[in-house]
């Protein structure tokens, strides 16, 4: 917990009487103070250098998603050598990744009041863009296991064409609507404030029935299905990928040869681990974006609320914040033609990225071989 001091209480005027800090939520009026839920009302309000300090790594954060994922709608968009369907993924995801930005202004004009701008309807909007961006790009990262899966177990047929690609984006966003609306229409579930009442989320803290209900929905909707979905397409990636490559050695032991895929560039990484790599980052992000948000929910559903204080339930919040900063770097930034396109309309950058060197073959063994190391975001 944290105690106001004398610098917070000249600039909060009203955040002492006496010797007695004010609680959270000491400074909304008394006709919001139904926003507060009990819960939080038993903590001191935060000094005031954390809200700012909060304001400033919001701030950088704003600033890396909105270069970053800009760029990468930007490029994805304009090229045409990157307009393919799998390539339409890579942009669904920043442009969810956007929309959680633009929470972040929201934030600091919360930060520097010292509390919720806007009342009810600044917490719902602030609330549904972090429901909406979350929810799709848990998804989304699950529709692009799918179509690396079928891309790289079948080169020649398996790629999704563009109508097929727009099909699967326009079901992401149909997967974040309803636990999105629900709780804005207060149908199911609410917004409420949440940690240093800066920030807004769904109520998970309610002690009823419905409330448990409605956080166990959420959680199987939002994390615990894309989770499985993720695991099993590259669980069946890894497979194939290693069923292959021993299919080959063996078959170039017994024609004596040191290896069938003649065009493979002899400096690449093996095939493992590239797809390794690739994978692995993908699902370490994903964990690392929902997994604390996961535990907070869960915790404060079902569990022990004393853990839950103002400070470890901004935790989740950041670590969100950060991963949809880092997805345009580690899901665009592998992809070959995509350096190649920063490399000649952003030389200032520094990327450089050799051409095209894999040629053309009929052969399908090595059409499989040299199609497999070029990452996570397909590739022509």
């Amino acid at each position: 917990m944290f105690l106001i001091n004398e610098t917070d209480a000249a600039i909060f005027p009203m955040a002492r009487t006496g010797d007695m800090p004010k609680m959270l939520g000491w400074n909304l009026p008394a006709d919001q103070q139904h926003l507060v839920h009990e819960h939080w009302k038993d903590f001191p309000a935060p000094p005031y250098y954390m809200h700012l300090l909060l304001a400033m790594i919001y701030f950088v954060l704003m600033n890396v998603s909105l270069i970053g994922n800009g760029i990468v709608v930007w490029i994805f968009s304009t090229s045409k050598s990157l307009r393919n369907g799998s390539n339409m993924f890579v942009v669904n995801l920043a442009i969810f990744d956007l929309l959680m930005m633009c929470e972040m202004p929201m934030f600091l004009v919360n930060s520097f009041a010292g509390h919720l701008v806007g009342f009810e309807t600044g917490c719902a909007v602030y609330a549904a863009l972090g429901s909406l961006s979350g929810i799709g790009g848990s998804i989304t990262n699950a529709v692009i296991a799918y179509d690396r899966y079928r891309t790289i177990s079948n080169p020649l047929d398996g790629r999704l064409n563009r109508v097929q690609c727009g099909i699967l984006i326009f079901i992401t966003w149909l997967w974040a609507m309803p636990f999105t609306l629900l709780p804005v229409f207060k149908i199911w579930g609410r917004y409420i404030p949440e940690g240093f009442l800066t920030t807004c989320s769904f109520d998970y803290l309610t002690d009823d029935s419905d409330t448990r209900v409605f956080v166990g929905c959420i959680f199987t909707w939002a994390y615990v299905i894309p989770m499985i979905l993720i695991c099993y397409f590259y669980g069946r990636l890894f497979g194939h990928v290693s069923k292959h490559e021993l299919m080959l050695k063996n078959q170039a032991r017994k024609m004596n040869v040191e290896s069938l895929a003649a065009n493979r560039n002899e400096k690449a990484q093996s095939v493992e681990m590239r797809i390794a790599r690739a994978a692995f980052t993908i699902f370490f992000l994903f964990v690392c974006a929902w997994t604390p948000y996961a535990i907070v929910t869960m915790i404060g559903a079902f569990g022990d609320r004393t853990l839950l204080t103002p400070f470890f339930t901004m935790i989740p919040a950041v670590c969100a914040k950060i991963v949809s900063c880092l997805d345009p770097w580690v899901y665009a930034i592998s992809h070959p033609k995509y350096r190649q396109e920063l490399e000649r309309r952003l030389p200032w950058m520094g990327i450089k990225e050799p051409g095209d060197n894999i040629s053309t073959t009929d052969s399908k063994q090595t059409v499989v071989s040299d199609s497999v190391p070029m990452g996570p975001n397909g590739t022509d």
